[in-house]
């Protein structure tokens, strides 16, 4: 007769097993949706290509910082390509896109009359205090302070939503 923890162990392996050998042909899975990762979603080998693309500090980043800290974010900024306007305007293309220009987001005035394009240094400033650096911004987050978590969510953020190196 077989113990507890030896059906217990049988069991898991039997587990292990059956999760190790899933086809080839399964899709990929996005851990940040659990659903199937869009055909042009860049494999984990092409974001790490990415991230050592960057300009320094930026090619340093901790992605998984990066997006533990950006989870802060998502309850109003959704950053997927065609992704939605949410109290925040969608991030996707942010690098390279002119402050205030998402159609169809009702920007502050101040943001409107920015007058600068995005890029990492503006979005530094911007993460470190966003009333201080955009007075009459309607952008409530009181900012990330420390300077590592901003390194890494600036490089999340181009690794995840479309930026090409120039």
């Amino acid at each position: 007769m077989r113990t507890p923890l030896a059906l217990l162990t049988a069991a898991s392996l039997t587990l292990l097993v059956a999760a190790c050998s899933k086809p080839a042909s399964a899709p990929e899975v996005s851990a940040d949706t659990a659903t199937p990762a869009a055909a042009g979603e860049p494999s984990d080998h092409e974001k790490a290509e990415l991230l050592a693309s960057l300009p320094a500090p930026y090619n340093t980043g901790d992605l998984e910082n990066g997006k533990r800290k950006f989870a802060m974010c998502r309850s109003c900024h959704t950053i997927n390509q065609g992704g939605p306007n949410m109290t925040g305007p969608n991030l996707y293309g942010v690098f390279g896109r002119k402050a205030g220009s998402v159609e169809g987001f009702a920007y502050s005035d101040a943001v409107k009359a920015a007058g600068f394009t995005w890029d990492a240094d503006h979005l530094n400033n911007w993460l470190a205090d966003p009333r201080g650096f955009m007075p009459g911004t309607k952008m409530s987050f009181m900012g990330l302070k420390e300077p590592k978590d901003r390194i890494d969510v600036i490089a999340y953020l181009k690794v995840e939503t479309g930026y090409k190196p120039e």
